[in-house]
């Protein structure tokens, strides 16, 4: 059988979608060639906006057999596991840390699959292939960003040496609560009363919650939507990593993946939240309003949320990142691990001792955010 081929794509476009898409399967729509391609054709993710796609391509003779999608960053925006400490005291020592090399999704830190292979092929042969194109290049660095813990194991035994990162998010998996009340009535009599108040709160203030899919979601919708995201990021006084070029390519191109969450008041729309599904998750990313509402974040964000996965058959609601009100509202930690190639031996130990120490606080953090979940004891409490 022919040796794998590592093949360098300067972007998406240059692999033909259906080929692309064959490997990757439905249930992750951020591998997607679709998702992609809109961040690449929208220049979100550009050699301009510090994001240059260099994604590996393996190649049997003349059949694409896996990618892996890989850029080089001029920066660490974007990416949510922050390495700017690294790269600041290896500067400050005189070091060149920039353009590092990333396999991840920009700007989404969403876990899932991100080496995407044939069945035919050997996972052990493909990931050393890999490695050997980093290894032989010029960079100082490469980083797998949100990859599951599956592929982390896989990764870590072909290459040993890639030093381990500890995170957490926190997310919300059906346990067969059949509906939202079913899940209410796993949780503590306190909780179920906190949350039946808060969407209380929202109906009191005259607000009603649509859930919008896939075609469903008209260019006005969306256009609204993307005004109230711009809206989040401008009172921070930052501009929003994506643009609405980028936003309206996916209701173009990926419609199926859409989940449009809005906001009415007295009919017209005046907050909404998008998020994208796969076969089995969820996936809450973006978010925006246009007024102050008691509970409407909440109720846009996460409750609506949930009623989707219980009424689409979907297991896990990913939310995002950051949040420790996901708790109280039943998102229970879930453990990440990132893994990172170091070419230089000094800064590499400096490296894998930070992530060790990391690694401690993170396991105390889980455990705690576990004893904090707010479901209810055999008691019926």
């Amino acid at each position: 059988m022919s040796r794998l081929r590592v093949v360098e794509q300067a972007a998406v476009a240059e692999v033909p979608a259906g080929d692309w898409n064959a490997l990757v399967g439905d249930d992750h729509p951020f591998l997607r060639h679709e998702f992609l391609h809109a961040l690449e054709a929208s220049g979100a993710a550009s050699e301009a906006s510090g994001w240059s796609p260099r994604h590996l391509t393996l190649w049997r003779d003349e059949a694409l057999v896996g990618l892996l999608p890989h850029y080089h960053k001029h920066h660490s925006y974007g990416e949510y596991v922050f390495d700017w400490a690294w790269a600041d005291a290896w500067e400050r020592a005189g070091g060149r840390y920039y353009p590092k090399g990333l396999s991840a999704i920009p700007f989404t830190p969403a876990p899932g699959p991100r080496l995407a292979l044939a069945d035919d092929v050997d996972p052990l042969e493909a990931r050393r292939r890999l490695a050997e194109r980093w290894e032989a290049s010029t960079l100082l660095s490469w980083h797998l960003l949100f990859a599951e813990e599956g592929e982390v194991a896989a990764w870590r035994e072909a290459r040993p040496e890639l030093i381990a990162r500890a995170g957490v998010q926190f997310q919300w998996q059906d346990r067969g609560y059949g509906d939202f009340e079913g899940f209410l009535a796993a949780l503590t009599s306190k909780r179920r009363k906190a949350i039946r108040r808060e969407r209380r709160r929202v109906a009191e203030q005259g607000l009603t919650l649509h859930r919008l899919e896939g075609e469903a979601i008209g260019e006005a919708d969306l256009a609204h939507f993307y005004r109230c995201y711009q809206i989040t990021y401008l009172e921070r006084g930052q501009q929003g990593y994506l643009n609405r070029d980028f936003f309206m390519r996916l209701r173009r191109d990926l419609p199926e993946a859409l989940v449009l969450i809005q906001a009415r008041l007295e009919g017209r729309p005046v907050a909404a939240a998008l998020c994208l599904q796969g076969n089995r998750t969820l996936y809450g990313r973006y978010w925006g309003s246009e007024i102050e509402a008691d509970g409407l974040h909440f109720e846009a964000c996460y409750y609506q949320g949930l009623e989707h996965c219980l009424a689409r058959g979907l297991i896990r609601f990913d939310p995002g990142t950051q949040g420790e009100h996901k708790l109280a509202r039943g998102f229970a930690p879930r453990r990440l691990t990132s893994l990172h190639h170091v070419a230089d031996p000094r800064l590499r130990a400096g490296v894998a001792r930070f992530c060790a120490e990391e690694a401690e606080h993170v396991a105390a953090y889980v455990a705690a955010a576990e004893r904090a979940l707010p479901f209810r004891l055999d008691d019926g409490g």
